[in-house]
């Protein structure tokens, strides 16, 4: 019996191999020429395969886009050594948050991950299906991190015991997602700050 046979493809690496290309593909292309004009066969003609290969995986170029996306966001954790990632616990609140916001500020400037995230948030809107998705597979994780860290500084006595954390990180998240995607304002370090010492502090006078 030869022992020279050759190996038998390795399907699996194949898929992986187009999957990887499909999401680079999509991604680049929203950046490129923006969602409207993004198409399953250019995101096809890019990656190198064949538009039934898409349609195998994905229903429409939004659900592409998402994996895509989801994927970016576990890929560029992982290589910051950031997995599981959680909102940093210094035992100062203020500063944590403002860290956290600072970092999403330059998220929401960089544009490959403005433009899929622009995309994905306008594509959810109209269709519900996809923004319910959208919404369960990215921000609530997201959004669960605020009140993991809410919840550690009731136990520490930072803020009030009777406080709901779902509702009171909306006090400095929700203004800066209005101002991003509806562009009412500057997105800055400053204005996030801001929004941190107005949540923790209150309007009153101290």
């Amino acid at each position: 019996m030869s022992t020279n046979q050759s190996a038998a493809p390795d399907v699996t690496r194949r898929s992986e191999r187009s999957r990887r290309a499909i999401y680079e593909a999509a991604l680049a292309l929203v950046v490129e020429v923006g969602y409207p004009r993004t198409t399953i066969e250019g995101i096809a003609s890019r990656a190198g395969v064949g538009k039934q290969t898409i349609y195998r995986w994905w229903p429409s170029k939004a659900d592409v886009l998402l994996e895509a996306f989801l994927d970016m966001g576990e890929q560029a954790a992982q290589a910051a050594g950031q997995v599981p990632y959680t909102i940093p616990d210094t035992g100062d609140l203020a500063a944590d948050l403002r860290l956290v916001l600072r970092a999403t500020v330059d998220e929401l400037r960089d544009p490959a991950f403005e433009a899929p995230s622009r995309a994905l948030a306008a594509e959810g809107v109209v269709n519900e299906e996809l923004g319910r998705r959208f919404v369960a597979r990215l921000l609530e994780p997201q959004l669960q991190l605020y009140v993991d860290r809410l919840r550690a500084a009731q136990d520490t006595g930072d803020i009030r015991p009777e406080v709901d954390p779902r509702i009171a990180l909306e006090l400095f998240v929700s203004p800066l997602a209005q101002r991003w995607l509806q562009y009412t304002g500057p997105i800055t370090y400053d204005y996030t700050d801001t929004l941190v010492d107005y949540a923790l502090n209150g309007l009153a006078p101290r």
